[in-house]
């Protein structure tokens, strides 16, 4: 195989690959989540990393961090991380009548 060998190596365990296998087999799951378990299943089969990201559509860049977070953290390192969020536009602790009405004429 060309190329320098990948310091990323996924080990599965019997339960580890049954939970992935079920992950990718449900269908009320986010398509990002199975996208995932995919890839970690690729590349724990012995995919290289070329060969994984044609599989699941996924970049090198992607592949490897989703790797990295399933052997630090297991099946929670999959799912997505919450964001910042929008700003809140007011402070809710400051809800006087005067900033209500405010908001209702905007």
């Amino acid at each position: 195989m060309r190329g320098r060998k990948s310091k990323v190596v996924v080990e599965l365990t019997a339960e580890q690959r049954a939970e992935l296998e079920k992950v990718v087999r449900s269908r009320s799951v986010s398509a990002g989540l199975r996208q995932r378990c995919e890839a970690v299943l690729a590349i724990a089969d012995g995919l290289a990393f070329t060969q994984a990201e044609e599989q699941v559509e996924m970049s090198d860049k992607h592949l490897r961090k989703w790797c990295r977070r399933f052997i630090a953290d297991g099946m929670n390192g999959l799912q997505d991380r919450p964001g910042r969020g929008r700003k809140p536009v007011f402070f809710p602790r400051s809800r006087g009548a005067d900033r209500q009405a405010g908001l209702r004429a905007a």
